[in-house]
Parts: structure tokens; C-alpha cells; sequence
């Protein structure tokens, strides 16, 4: 049975037994503390925990899922991968074990042709918590599994809870028997290679307490509302149905691995070290397919960096395996081929795939080429100093800069003998995700609690938020915080954070910036608002100071937000959709939306595209965006289902979450977009739109800033101005000044090479009287000094490198001249072959040099160059080559 048909009959049965089926949500975790989905129940996670009423009380999933903390082990065993997909059927309030118990018996045992699995129900095992007496009585009794095929384990293997205060409760999990050959006998409890886990059911019926580990906390008591969460691995059933001994044989992994064996001549199966290649290519490109699928592109941040890391991952071991050129878009191809069967979009979408990924498998093969330099002077400096360990800072350089795995910085670096530090690389790399992570946490929360946030939410409800109709209004103070701490009252001066039961307030989300303004209360109390977030859902939290009276929680007053701001921003956020559709229009829809910022007056658009966007085409496009305002169409909002806007050809924006019911942006007959955010009521509004210009902010991703209405129109205004005065300054009409500045330019360089020229000639006149005046020092021919400050470092290296040809026969020699260039030292240093001999080498006289410098440097061993920050020890940098010329010749 191929996975496409295990999902579909996954639903299928779910849905005929009163389940709403939920799709997918993406990857992209709509959580400050996840990067990505790393489990099936996250989406699901708001209606446990009671933030969040679910749409029905029995749902049905089956949930894409990324985990990267084993990356390092995926490949090396059959058991290590990081996408899989999780089937799951959830009910809040309604079936409790019984239920959950016998529609998972029913679905795995029924037979094929009656939509279930099929499975032999003498080759399932089942394992309860210790004291669930309940459970194992309905396996028993109702269901008829024998008592000897049920097991009792503790609660590291059969109790689950979110790791935090919170709902809990046991688990019984569903094993399948693959038989003796993956081990002996005595069921799960023995053996979790033979007895694989299938199908974990988890009874939420109780309320855990604060503490550490998966063990060592306090069961507070019974929750008022039992719930039930599964969760079936799909890629585990297909092992089983497809009768393969692990999923990388499954139909969607093994597909891949036979691309690559057409692309390597390498078969699978036949070496170890070729098999773990074989697997990490497998499991990375499917999984950069559904992150690029999702909306994240290549980055050294976040999700961005999981992504860039795993497709550098697969691409160098495509290269381990032999391949020599570019190999993404075959791969790529497979992989939407084989998981476009479950996700249509991957079909409809392969374009942009592969775009994005054939982007990044070209940026990485040219970081390969200058990392590998980077890494070579490191290693040699390395080995200079007399170390065998590569620093983590270097290491996280190598990284950071050049997009280096960690394992590939290994194996480069054993292969030339020397290990790495990777617990300084690892420390660096942890402190770089937690900034990340607090950055984002901090800005949705302001450093509190986010238990406060959502107990306001719990006794007040959500907010009504009335700011698409009216821009002020009267409300209610429903919860109040003080640094972060819920609080009765603040006072005059006071940094707070006010909810209010209704508010015409924008929260900053979708892209739109949160609106400013005042809150007068009826006791004479203000309140200046300076930030709107939504750091749970539906509750709105307005952050600023009392600038006057005592605030109360309870207190009635009028909230108004800065008028002339909210227009500012949208009349942006209008030319934002109206840019989006000119794009896809001009490049296609290769160019859709990966972020945005709509700010008063002017806006920030990214989207992908594999190169810059050339100037005709951003003028045609800022042409048609013109145009279209100068049309006077009607902006207009309208709140549908998620499937009838998508019937109507709205563009939702990757990586956002949408519930059941979708807000539709129209502006005229040009544009449509899922959106909740503010916009004008007709393009005449917006005035003026002027593109700036684009650039590169990453991998695949370029991004537009632009300026909107009366911002625009003094842009204008000012470059006007500056064509005037260039007009006169070169006496011509504008349309003659880029001809006029280019011929100026022109004889400008001209006589820059010709200064450039006479310079050279200078310098190079030393050369003779400099080798004519050299040292000698136990046999060798030593030239030291400084030359004039302002020499270039090419001019410098040029005079080294004559010097040392002037110094005849096989005479041993050692040319080592410095200069300042912009208040720096510099130095080039250069041996002939004698020298090398007696051991003079070049890298190590420079970083003699560049260390009493305050500097580095490096080369070769005949010529190296370095520099440092203190031009005034010049002369003890010359005293110090002298010093080990004297040691070593």
C-alpha cells in the first residue's frame, strides 16, 4: 500500500465516523518557542491547553512534522530522519478510551478492501501505564486482545504531558510483531526493534504540576474535560505494509535514493559509507522540498538555517558519492513526484521549489570553493602554532560565513589530521539560536509570562477588535500589567501593558505594523500606546506608559489611535498587494510573497526570485502599480470560507495560519489576498507609489522598499532638486546629464591610472638601492624597511617580489618591507627557494610580523602578506623577522 493511499484511507475512515478533517498545517511553527512543527498534536496545542475553542469536538489530521536534533545521527541508522508525516484523530470532551481504543483496533485490523489496513491482529501488541487498570481491561474485554500481548510500563515509556504544567495523562501505545529475524521474543517491553510502536493513544485526564524531566513531577488532579490525541507515524505503517525493514525502502524514500544511484552510478546496498550517503540525501531532499513548499527559504537564522543546513547537507553527499555537477533538480523533481501524490500544491508549486533550491544548490558549491581557502589558512595556522584542535570560533565562522556544516569542517579537518572543538562550535551555535529565540519571544511578550496573558484571556475573553470600521471608541480595561506582572492599578509613569475588552488598536501581524495613539480613561487617567502585540491568540496587549492618573483594571474609558499613522500605513500595506500582483505578473508566480513590512509612508516586499530583477522591469512594474491607482479602483474586504477563497483565486502568504474562516482583500479587478490587516477604500487614496530599488537579503530572496503617497512625492521632490543643481553644475539639460557624468567619470579613472602609474614607478625605482643594501645574516640576503605611507598592497607586494629577483645567484633570501595604507600597517614578505630550504618560510615571518602588528596574516610559503591595527610598531616588527631570520638560517 504507497503512503498516498495510507493517508487518504487515514481520513477517509476518520471522517465517515464524525471527525472534521483538519488539513495540514505548515511547517512553520505559529509558536515563539519552535522553530518548526516537531509533532503532530502542535497545531492542536491552543485547544488543549484551552486558549482556543476547537471548531468541532472530534477532529482528524494527518500533519507534516520536522526534527533536527539527531541530524548528525540521520544516515548512520535506519531509524534517524527528520521529516515525517503523523496521523492523528483528537476528540475535546467527547470519546474517551473506550473510543479511541476501538476505532484504532477497527482501522489497523479491518480488511483492505473494507478500507482498514489489514494488519494481522496476532502480530499486534499492546503496552498500558502501569496502573491503567481501565485501559487494559477494554483491550481485554472489549477488544480480545490475550493478557499475554499486553504490557505494563512506566511513565518514561506510557505517560505523556506537554513538559510543562498543563494536561497529561497515560498512553498506550500499539505494536506490530515484524518477527524473529529482527530479534527474540517478549513484546515491546523486550524488544523495540521487533515490536515496532505504530499507534501512540494518549487519555488526557489529568492536570500535572511544575518539574524536571518526563518523570519527576506532581499529578494535581483530574482535568474537568477528558481528551484524547493519537498519533500514528505514517512512515512506520508504510515499513510495515510495504513489507521493507525500514523507511528509507518505504516508496517515498527509496525513489530518491534511486535517483541518485542514476545520478552516481552508486548502487544502495552495497557499502556501508555509500548507504549512509545514500539515506541523508533520501531524507534531506524530501524534506527541503516540503520547508521550500511551506514558505522558508536558505538562511543563517532559524528555520533558514535548518533548511540551508540539511540541502548542504544532501548536496555535499551527493558529492561524497561522485557526483560532479549541479544534482538539486533532478531530486527535487522526484521528490515532488512521489510526495505531490498527498500535497497537490508541491505540483502547483514546483517552480518556485525549484528555484529556491537550485539558488542555494549554486550559492553553496561557490561558498565550498572559498570556505575550503578559509579553512586551509586556519588549518596551516593551526599546525604554525603548534595545535591539533580547530577552534569552535573558527569552526562557527566557517559556518556562519560560508555555510559549512559542522561534520563537513570535521572531515575536512581530520583529513589533514587535526580535530575540531565542537563544544565551543556547539556553545557558539546555541547562543546564537537562543538570541534568535528570545528576540522573537520578547517582542510578542515583553519578557512576561505568557501564563498572564492567557489567564486575562480565560476570565475576559478575546478581544473585539473594531478598528476596520472605526478608528476610536469607547472600552473597558479587562487586564492589566505592570513590568511584566498582572497588577491592580498603575500609576503616573508607570511601563504597562493594558488588554481591553474592545479596541480599534491594530495588533502588528501579517506584515502591518501595530497603530499608536491614546487611551483616556473616564477617571482622567491617559495612557500613551506606543505597541500592540497579540502574544496569545485573540487577546490584544497595548504597551506604553501612563502619562497621567492611576490606572485600574475595570476602568471604562476611549481608546483612539494616531489617525493620520493608521492612513500612513495603509495606503502601505494597499501598495504592498498591488506590488505582489504587478510581480507575479512580470516574473510569474515564482515571485511570491516571503515577507513583508508596512510602515507609515512606505514599505518593505519580499519574494522570491532566483537573480536581481532588472531595471526595465521594475520600471514596468512601478508603471502598472501607478496606473492602476490613477483607475480609482475600490478596495474591499470580505470574510469567506478558506476553500472558497481559494475557488476565487486569493493568494495567501506562505507560512501564515489560517483558520476555517479567511478575511479576502479585492482591490478592483488587479488583485485578491487572504489578509487581516488595514487598507484604504479606493487606489486613488494611495497618490503616488515609488519603488526605491531591490536586493539580495538572502538565498533565492530579494526584496523591494518603497515609499507611498506624500513620502513619495517628496522623494521626488528632492531628487528634482538635485537634477537641477547637476544641470547646472554640468551646464546640460537632464536628459543630457548621464552622458555629461559619464564622460567625467571617464577622464576621472583616466587620470587615476595615470597618478596610479607614476606612483608604481616610484616605488619600483627602490628596488635596486633596497637589494643592493641587504644584510647578511648567517649566510643569508635580508632586506628590511618601511617604504612610504600610502603604498598599495599590490605596489607593495609588486616591490617585494622584484627586490627578491634582483638578489643574485643561489644566494638564500628574505625581502620583508612595510608601509601604513589608512592608518594600518601592512607588510608582504617573500624567500626565494634557498631560504625555503634552511626553513624561511614566508607565513610564518609574516605572522611574526603581524603578531608584534596587533594583527594576522598568511600566504604561501615564498610570498605571504599581513596586516594589524598599531602603525607605530613598525620597527619592532622588522627587529622581530630579523630576530627569527638570525634563529632559523
Amino acid at each position: 500500500m504507497e503512503s498516498a493511499e495510507i493517508r487518504r484511507r487515514w481520513l477517509s475512515f476518520f471522517e465517515e465516523r464524525g471527525h472534521t478533517v483538519v488539513p495540514s498545517a505548515s511547517l512553520i511553527a505559529d509558536d515563539p518557542t519552535l522553530l518548526l512543527v516537531p509533532a503532530g498534536m502542535v497545531p492542536f496545542k491552543p485547544y488543549f491547553l484551552g486558549e482556543t475553542k476547537p471548531p468541532a469536538p472530534r477532529l482528524t489530521s494527518v500533519q507534516k512534522c520536522v526534527r533536527t536534533p539527531d541530524i548528525e545521527e540521520v544516515g548512520k541508522t535506519t531509524r534517524h530522519g527528520t521529516f515525517f508525516q503523523m496521523c492523528g484523530n483528537f476528540s475535546f470532551g467527547d470519546y474517551f478510551k473506550e473510543g479511541a481504543i476501538t476505532l484504532s483496533w477497527e482501522l489497523l485490523t479491518s480488511p483492505v478492501e473494507q478500507g482498514g489496513y489489514g494488519l494481522d491482529p496476532e502480530r499486534l501488541w499492546i503496552t498500558v501505564y502501569l496502573d491503567d487498570d481501565e485501559a487494559e481491561q477494554i483491550w481485554r474485554d472489549k477488544v480480545g486482545v490475550p493478557a499475554e500481548r499486553i504490557q505494563r510500563l512506566g511513565k518514561k515509556d506510557n505517560f505523556w504531558s506537554m513538559g510543562v504544567p498543563g494536561p497529561c495523562g497515560p498512553c498506550s501505545e500499539i505494536n506490530y510483531d515484524r518477527g524473529p529475524e529482527f530479534g527474540p521474543e517478549g513484546g515491546p517491553a523486550v524488544n523495540d526493534e521487533r515490536y515496532v510502536e505504530i499507534w501512540n493513544l494518549v487519555f488526557m485526564q489529568y492536570e500535572r504540576g511544575a518539574g524536571d524531566g518526563k518523570e519527576d513531577f506532581p499529578i494535581l488532579g483530574d482535568l474537568p474535560s477528558k481528551n484524547i490525541d493519537t498519533g500514528l507515524g505514517l512512515e512506520r505503517l508504510a515499513m510495515i505494509l510495504q513489507g521493507v525493514r525500514n523507511m528509507y525502502e518505504t516508496d517515498t524514500l527509496r525513489v530518491v535514493m534511486d535517483k541518485a544511484t542514476e545520478l552516481t552510478g552508486v548502487r544502495y546496498g552495497e557499502k556501508h559509507e555509500s548507504d549512509v550517503s545514500m539515506r541523508v540525501v533520501a531524507d534531506h531532499m524530501r524534506t527541503s522540498v516540503m520547508l521550500i513548499g511551506d514558505g522558508v527559504t536558505p538562511g543563517n537564522e532559524g528555520r533558514g538555517y535548518v533548511l540551508r543546513r540539511i540541502m548542504r547537507r544532501a548536496v555535499r553527499n551527493m558529492r561524497l558519492l561522485g557526483a560532479t555537477g549541479p544534482v538539486v533538480q533532478d531530486l527535487v523533481g522526484t521528490v515532488i513526484d512521489t510526495m505531490g501524490l498527498q500535497y497537490p500544491e508541491l505540483v502547483t508549486d514546483r517552480k518556485r521549489i525549484e528555484t529556491v533550491a537550485l539558488a542555494e544548490e549554486a550559492a553553496f558549491l561557490k561558498a565550498l570553493r572559498g570556505g575550503t581557502n578559509i579553512l586551509d589558512t586556519a588549518v596551516t595556522d593551526t599546525k604554525a602554532a603548534g595545535g591539533t584542535v580547530l577552534s569552535g570560533d573558527q569552526a562557527f565562522l566557517l559556518h556562519d560565513t560560508w555555510g559549512f556544516p559542522i561534520d563537513l569542517t570535521l572531515e575536512m579537518a581530520a583529513e589533514q589530521g587535526l580535530s575540531v572543538d565542537e563544544d565551543g562550535f556547539r556553545r557558539l551555535m546555541k547562543e546564537q539560536r537562543e538570541r534568535a529565540k528570545a528576540d522573537a519571544k520578547a517582542k510578542k511578550t515583553g519578557h512576561a509570562d505568557v501564563s498572564a496573558y492567557r489567564e486575562i484571556a480565560d476570565t475576559a475573553g478575546a478581544t473585539e477588535f473594531t478598528g476596520y470600521a472605526v478608528l476610536e471608541g469607547e472600552s473597558t480595561v479587562v487586564g492589566l500589567l505592570v513590568n511584566g506582572l498582572p497588577a491592580p492599578a498603575a500609576t503616573e509613569g508607570d511601563e504597562v501593558e493594558v488588554v481591553l475588552d474592545r479596541t480599534p488598536f491594530y495588533a502588528e501581524g501579517g506584515g502591518q505594523l501595530a497603530d499608536t495613539g491614546r487611551i483616556r480613561l473616564d477617571s482622567g487617567a491617559v495612557i500613551e500606546v506606543r505597541d500592540v502585540q497579540q502574544p496569545v491568540p485573540g487577546v490584544s496587549v497595548h504597551k506604553g506608559a501612563v502619562q497621567v492618573g492611576e490606572v485600574t483594571v475595570g476602568a471604562s474609558g476611549y481608546a483612539a489611535i494616531d489617525r493620520r499613522r493608521r492612513q500612513a500605513i495603509a495606503r502601505a500595506h494597499s501598495a504592498t498587494h498591488l506590488t505582489h500582483q504587478a510581480l507575479r505578473d512580470a516574473l510569474g508566480p515564482t515571485a511570491a510573497q516571503a515577507g513583508s513590512e508596512n510602515s507609515p509612508g512606505r514599505f518593505r516586499f519580499d519574494f522570491g526570485s532566483p537573480a536581481a530583477v532588472p531595471g526595465t522591469v521594475l520600471t514596468d512594474v512601478e508603471q502598472k502599480i501607478n496606473e492602476v491607482l490613477s483607475r480609482e479602483l475600490d478596495v474591499q474586504a470580505e470574510v469567506m470560507s478558506l476553500e472558497q477563497a481559494k475557488k476565487q483565486g486569493a493568494i495567501a502568504e506562505f507560512g501564515e495560519k489560517y483558520g476555517e474562516r479567511v478575511r479576502v482583500v479585492t482591490i478592483g479587478d488587479f488583485s485578491k489576498e487572504l489578509c487581516g490587516g488595514t487598507h484604504v477604500g479606493n487606489t486613488s487614496q494611495l497618490g503616488l507609489v515609488k519603488l526605491l530599488g531591490e536586493s539580495s537579503i538572502g538565498s533565492g530572496v530579494r526584496r523591494i522598499e518603497a515609499l507611498v503617497g506624500v513620502d513619495a512625492y517628496n522623494f521626488l521632490a528632492k531628487e528634482h532638486t538635485v537634477v537641477a543643481q547637476l544641470q547646472e553644475l554640468v551646464k546640460g539639460r537632464s536628459e543630457e546629464l548621464p552622458e555629461k557624468i559619464a564622460g567625467m567619470l571617464g577622464k576621472l579613472r583616466e587620470a587615476e591610472k595615470e597618478i596610479e602609474r607614476f606612483r608604481a614607478e616610484k616605488v619600483l625605482q627602490a628596488a635596486a638601492g633596497l637589494a643592493q643594501g641587504a644584510q647578511d645574516v648567517r649566510g643569508t640576503a635580508l632586506v628590511t624597511g618601511q617604504v612610504p605611507d600610502g603604498t598599495s598592497a599590490d605596489d607593495l607586494r609588486k616591490l617585494v617580489l622584484d627586490v627578491r629577483g634582483r638578489i643574485q645567484g643561489d644566494r638564500p633570501a628574505v625581502v620583508a618591507l612595510f608601509t601604513t595604507a589608512n592608518g594600518r600597517p601592512l607588510t608582504v614578505i617573500a624567500t626565494n627557494e634557498a631560504a625555503r630550504e634552511r626553513g624561511l618560510r614566508a607565513g610564518d615571518l609574516v605572522r611574526t610580523a603581524a603578531k608584534t602588528l596587533g594583527g594576522g596574516g598568511g600566504g604561501k610559503p615564498d610570498v605571504a602578506q599581513g596586516g594589524g591595527q598599531n602603525p607605530d610598531a613598525i620597527g619592532d616588527a622588522i627587529a622581530a623577522v630579523e630576530r627569527l631570520v638570525g634563529e632559523t638560517a
